[in-house]
């Protein structure tokens, strides 16, 4: 993954926050990650890629910043299932959002809901992972993209 197209998800990401909620987020300087020590937080949608490029990006954030994000959106259920529904929803809308720059052979595949910090993402052998750092409404979340 060149610096070009690891900016072209930074503003991706900003992009969502900056549309969805009409409040831009705060993006930190991204980094590449030791595989063994990626953030996991209360939430993870997890998109495969496939096609002529290779890996996977995940979405994870905390659950207050999902529920902050549904109540802004006028939604009442904010139960775990909700929450769930929509990391999966903002990584697959970021991961398409990135076809559209990368092409239509940068295949998705529908969204893979982790729950809970405790968990591990399994990521491409091989693949570097570089880890996408922000902060939205004072709530810490992460992108990560390890795709080759």
């Amino acid at each position: 993954m060149t610096e070009a197209e690891l900016r072209i998800f930074v503003g991706i990401v900003k992009h969502y926050f900056e549309q969805q909620t009409g409040i831009a987020a705060d993006i930190y300087t991204p980094f590449l990650a030791d595989p063994t020590a990626l953030p996991v937080s209360d939430y993870t949608g997890v998109i495969g890629i496939s096609g002529v490029r290779q890996g996977c990006v995940y979405f994870t954030a905390p659950a207050e910043l999902l529920r902050l994000i549904l109540s802004r959106s006028g939604e009442t259920d904010l139960s775990s299932p909700n929450l769930a529904d929509l990391a999966g929803e903002i990584g697959n809308t970021i991961s398409g959002n990135a076809r559209r720059q990368f092409g239509n052979e940068f295949l998705i595949s529908v969204p893979l809901v982790v729950k809970g910090r405790d968990q591990v993402i399994s990521l491409p052998k091989g693949v570097k992972a570089y880890v996408i750092p922000f902060c939205w409404q004072r709530h810490d979340a992460s992108l990560v993209v390890s795709v080759v």
